[in-house]
């Protein structure tokens, strides 16, 4: 590959710059991690590298580019901290929804960290920028977390991302878009996705495969209703989804916005409410605290 970049940059007289050019050693199925050369230059090795805006590594675990989408979030909040003296509830939500919460979802079909053990770590960590947003906000500042959200109409950011993943299977099974064709191996019927387990004999090969979309939304989508998932366009989908899951049972379970439930129970724990109720009296004794922590009291 390498020699027919070196043929054409030489019969086209358009040279590359070596120096530009870097090798990523992915780590699996024995990889002997050889030094390659472009055009007589030992091209350098890199551990991290942003493409289109994503930040990968050879274990692909996506934790960089996580704290990558982290990072910004908390910027765009602290830069509306500074710069915005309202905090009306519909405008702060508004603001939100368009320039914070964004960089938390920006690519999340390809990084998004299934809710299994071992992400909810991450899970909740992501699920801080919002917690640390919606306490901003006048009149719902104190409340818990789980109220905050209810006050402003919002899920929780990993069914977020389920949900996202669900729209993004909508378009490819039914031809919207030009990619992800063979990611997924439909029923005969043609509104079940079928498992394709990898099977390479490396297991952190297995383990990512596992995380990849194709597997992750899998038990989600065959949930949905047929009705749901032969929508006439994405907008119909999206209003049916939404319809689906305000009107199924609490007996139903398996479901996408489930995951909210398993969030909140892991950030609200046995004790949460009885502190939650210390902090504040403690807090409105103490409003400079409040202040720091950016907690609003009003």
């Amino acid at each position: 590959m390498l020699k027919n970049l070196e043929n054409w940059q030489n019969m086209w007289l358009l040279k590359f710059n070596p120096a530009k050019c870097k090798i990523m050693h992915i780590p699996f199925n024995g990889n002997p991690m050889h030094d390659y050369s472009f055009s007589g230059t030992i091209l350098e090795s890199t551990d991290v590298e942003r493409d289109l805006g994503v930040l990968t590594t050879p274990d692909f675990t996506w934790k960089q580019n996580i704290q990558s989408c982290i990072s910004k979030a908390n910027s765009m909040i602290a830069w509306i901290t500074r710069s915005i003296v309202t905090r009306d509830k519909i405008v702060m939500r508004n603001v939100y929804k368009c320039i914070v919460r964004p960089h938390l979802e920006y690519c999340a079909q390809l990084w998004s960290p299934p809710a299994t053990h071992g992400n909810w770590a991450t899970i909740i960590e992501l699920e801080s920028v919002q917690r640390r947003f919606t306490r901003l906000i006048d009149g719902i500042g104190t409340l818990p977390y789980s109220d905050r959200l209810k006050a402003l109409h919002l899920t929780t950011l990993a069914e977020r991302r389920i949900r996202g993943d669900l729209i993004e299977v909508y378009k490819i099974v039914n031809g919207m878009v030009e990619y992800g064709k063979d990611l997924f191996r439909m029923s005969r019927s043609g509104d079940k996705i079928i498992s394709m387990p990898s099977k390479n004999k490396d297991r952190l090969v297995r383990k990512i495969a596992d995380s990849f979309i194709s597997e992750c939304v899998l038990s989600f989508w065959n949930k949905l209703p047929k009705y749901v998932k032969f929508s006439e366009s994405v907008n119909d989908f999206k209003v049916k989804l939404e319809g689906f899951k305000c009107g199924c049972s609490e007996i139903d379970t398996g479901n996408f916005w489930e995951v909210s439930d398993m969030v909140l129970s892991k950030i609200e724990g046995n004790s949460y409410l009885e502190n939650k109720e210390k902090q504040v009296k403690f807090l409105r004794q103490n409003p400079s605290v409040a202040k720091r922590q950016g907690i609003n009291l009003y």
